[in-house]
């Protein structure tokens, strides 16, 4: 067990817990549910870790992967959409349960540098990870290193306001952060299942296999998504320029993402051509726990 870092992914209903080794092999892996409560959450935590160090027969480098950051002015967890976290010094008090260093970042960010070490984006220098799921974000790896930037929202894409919008866009939807028209209330699937059948409909999981069958109403919804995710990955290409563009969550099995908006895209780029690729994540729904691991970098 030479080697083996253990990565740990909180998520708003599951705790999922992994061990990788050192050739990035999933060699123990465990979820159980998060609970209610800052304080019961960050001992389920230690609990899983010690569990899985146990049946390692080894202690292991710790990386957690949070759906927020750790302000660098207050040293507490913030913009997480698990409430219960913010406010609360996170690093420091899973540093004491366990009794060790632990490093600590944005889930995107994890779920991005995942598919950079050795994932769809291995061999991109500069990768741009987007989550497309109940919610959206995005992360930034340059030369195999999560970029968090001053603030520590480096890659926070979801809540840039949709680029170019239409007259029939604005003023835009309400965000839970507070403003209007961000683009995960555009691209979210939760807003895609809404655009094509109506508030209260959350379920856009169907929708690509109606528009298939000739469901008007289900083929103009994709168009619209199409049009935008286009717009908002345009900015990221203008900007960042990466060299490849890997999608992570529910909706990331979407034909759509892949068959229509690169082309999209050339409208909207500020260039004389467009090449960057768009392509599904190789790690799935594990590339967020193994983010989390990669924390620590191969010595």
């Amino acid at each position: 067990m030479a080697g083996v870092r253990i990565g740990v992914d909180l998520g708003g209903t599951k705790i999922e817990v992994a061990a990788i080794g050192e050739d990035g092999g999933i060699v123990l892996r465990e979820r159980t549910a998060t609970p209610s409560g800052y304080a019961a959450t960050v001992a389920a935590i230690a609990d899983l870790v010690r569990g899985a160090e146990a049946r390692l027969g080894t202690s292991a480098s710790v990386g957690i992967g949070i759906p927020g950051v750790i302000s660098p002015a207050t040293g507490l967890v913030k913009n997480a959409n698990s409430i219960a976290l913010n406010g609360n010094p996170f690093d420091r008090d899973i540093a004491a349960a366990l009794g060790r260093e632990v490093r600590v970042a944005n889930d995107a960010n994890c779920f991005a540098l995942s598919e950079a070490v050795d994932g769809a984006g291995a061999g991109g220098r500069v990768v741009f990870g987007v989550i497309l799921g109940t919610g959206c974000g995005g992360g930034i790896v340059v030369d195999r290193r999560i970029v968090e930037g001053r603030h520590r929202i480096a890659g926070e894409w979801g809540h840039m306001p949709l680029p170019w919008p239409h007259p029939e866009e604005r003023p835009g939807n309400t965000c839970w952060c507070g403003q209007r028209n961000c683009l995960e209330t555009w691209l979210a699937g939760p807003a895609l299942a809404a655009d094509c059948d109506g508030p209260g409909s959350r379920d856009a999981g169907s929708i690509p296999a109606r528009a298939a069958a000739g469901d008007e109403r289900a083929k103009a919804a994709l168009a619209r998504h199409t049009d935008r995710l286009a717009r908002g990955l345009s900015v990221i290409v203008n900007i960042l320029d990466p060299d490849i563009i890997v999608l992570g969550g529910g909706l990331s099995n979407m034909p759509h993402l892949y068959e229509a908006v690169p082309a999209a895209m050339k409208g909207y780029v500020f260039s004389d051509f467009v090449d960057t690729p768009i392509v599904r994540a190789k790690h799935g729904d594990s590339s967020g726990v193994r983010g989390a691991a990669w924390l620590w970098p191969p010595s």
